[in-house]
C-alpha cells in the first residue's frame, strides 16, 4: 500500500466489538492476567498499552522500520538511546542541531562520564576525523536545526557501519513522508511527535523506530525500566495525525519553497536558509534522499543586530512568535534567544548561530497571507 493508505490503515483495524472504524482509547493502567506468573499482551500501561501499541505500529509501517517505540517527549527518546552508552563511551553529534538536544549532551550525559563533540556533518572528511577508539553512537540531523544543513545520510550510514558504530539521527523535520532515515542505513530513528506528527500543537510526545530486532528490546527495556512512556491520550492524537501527515507536509513544503524564493529576492534579507533553493549548498544532496519536496522549516537572516531581529519575529500577525515548530498554524522565533539559548553564546558563534537569523515554522494558511504578513514585519 502507498504511504498515505498505510497512515489510515495499518495500526488502526476497526474495533471487533462495536465496529467503530476508530479504535477506542484504553486508559486502563492495568491489566488483568490469565493467571499467576502467567502474562497477557499488557501486563501495566508502562510497558505496553493497545492504543500506544496502535501508533507504534502505524509509524513503524511509515518509517520503513520493524519497530516503533513512543515516548512521552522527544527529548525522552533521545536520552534513551544515549542510555545504551556506558561511562568512558564517546558520542559524536553533527554541528546543527536542536538546542535541546545540546543541552542534554553538554549538560546532563557528560556527567554520566560520556564524552561529547560536535563537528560538521555536512564535511564527511571533518566528521569523521572526530570519531575516536571510544566513539559508540553518531547522531545526526537533516535537515539540521536551525541552519537547514543537509547530511548525507548514505554516506554517513556507511562510515559508521564500517567502524561499527550506531548511527541515530533526529529525522523530526523531514518525517517519513519525505526521509526514511532506516532505507539510507541509519540503525536508529528518532521523532519529536509533538512536531508535524501530532501536527496541532495538542500533544507532547516522541518515538524511536529501529529495524534490528536486538536493538529495540535494548531500547524497551531502557523505556520499560525508566518510564518515560507516552500516555494513551497523546497516543491517540498521535495516531490520528499520521492519517493527514503526508497532505500536511506536502502543502507545507510547497508554500514554505514559494517564501524561500520571495525572501531571496528581498534587500532586506542577507541569506535564506532552505534546501529546496539552488543555491543552497545542500541542494543536490536533499533531492537524492527527500522525496519530491524539502520541508515545511526555513530560516533566514535579516540585515541588522540583535533587537532589529527580534523586533521582525514580534511584528507579525499570522506568523505567532513560539517555539515548536510542524503544527498547522505558522510559527516564527529568534533562535539565538529561542530554541538555541541552550547553546553557549561562544559555541552559537562557532556553529553560525548568529543573532540575525530567524527560524520560521511554515503551517497550512495561504502562501500570500504569509508572504505580506513577513513584507510587514521586515518593513517594521
Amino acid at each position: 500500500m502507498h504511504f498515505r493508505t498505510r497512515a489510515i490503515h495499518v495500526g488502526n483495524a476497526r474495533d471487533p466489538q462495536t465496529g467503530a472504524v476508530v479504535p477506542p482509547v484504553h486508559l486502563a493502567s492495568t491489566f488483568v492476567q490469565p493467571g499467576a506468573g502467567e502474562w497477557g499482551e499488557f501486563d501495566y500501561s508502562r510497558s505496553g498499552n493497545p492504543t500506544r501499541k496502535n501508533f507504534e505500529t502505524t509509524l513503524a509501517s511509515l518509517e520503513g522500520g520493524g519497530y516503533a517505540l513512543a515516548f512521552s517527549t522527544g527529548m525522552a527518546a533521545t536520552t534513551c538511546v544515549t542510555q545504551l552508552l556506558s561511562t568512558g563511551d564517546h558520542i559524536l553529534a553533527g554541528a546543527d542541531i536542536y538546542g535541546g538536544t545540546y543541552r542534554l549532551l553538554h549538560k546532563i550525559v557528560n556527567r554520566a562520564g560520556i564524552e561529547v563533540t560536535l563537528a560538521p556533518s555536512t564535511d564527511l572528511a571533518k566528521f569523521e576525523a572526530a570519531i575516536t577508539p571510544k566513539t559508540k553512537l553518531l547522531w545526526i540531523e537533516s535537515p539540521g536545526n536551525p541552519l537547514m544543513s543537509i547530511t548525507d545520510i548514505r554516506a554517513v550510514a556507511a562510515i559508521a557501519k564500517q567502524r561499527k558504530i550506531l548511527l541515530g539521527m533526529d529525522s523530526s523535520f523531514a518525517t517519513p513522508v519525505l526521509t526514511r532515515p532506516l532505507e539510507l542505513g541509519a540503525d536508529i530513528v528518532m521523532h519529536s511527535v509533538t512536531k508535524y506528527i501530532g501536527g496541532h500543537s495538542d500533544l507532547l510526545g516522541g518515538a524511536l523506530v529501529v529495524k534490528d530486532k536486538e536493538l529495540r528490546d535494548k531500547l524497551y527495556f531502557i523505556q520499560n525500566a525508566t518510564g518515560a512512556v507516552m500516555g494513551p491520550l497523546e497516543a491517540f492524537l498521535a495516531s490520528r495525525g499520521l492519517k493527514t501527515l503526508e497532505l500536511r507536509v506536502r502543502e507545507q513544503s510547497r508554500t514554505a519553497m514559494k517564501l524561500a524564493e520571495w525572501l531571496a529576492q528581498d534587500s532586506r534579507v542577507s541569506r535564506v536558509l532552505y534546501a529546496g533553493l539552488p543555491s543552497h549548498p545542500g541542494h543536490a544532496v536533499a533531492k537524492s534522499q527527500m522525496d519530491g519536496a524539502f520541508g515545511g522549516m526555513l530560516s533566514f537572516e535579516v540585515r541588522g543586530d540583535f533587537a532589529k531581529t527580534k523586533k521582525v519575529c514580534e511584528s507579525t500577525k499570522l506568523f505567532q512568535l513560539a517555539v515548536s515548530l510542524g503544527a498547522v498554524e505558522s510559527l516564527i522565533e529568534q533562535p539565538a534567544s529561542m530554541s538555541h539559548a541552550s547553546y553557549d553564546a561562544a559555541a552559537r558563534a562557532t556553529f553560525g548561530i548568529t543573532d540575525g537569523l530567524i527560524r520560521l515554522s511554515v503551517g497550512l494558511e495561504a502562501f500570500e497571507d504569509l508572504r505580506d504578513d513577513l513584507d510587514g514585519a521586515l518593513a517594521s
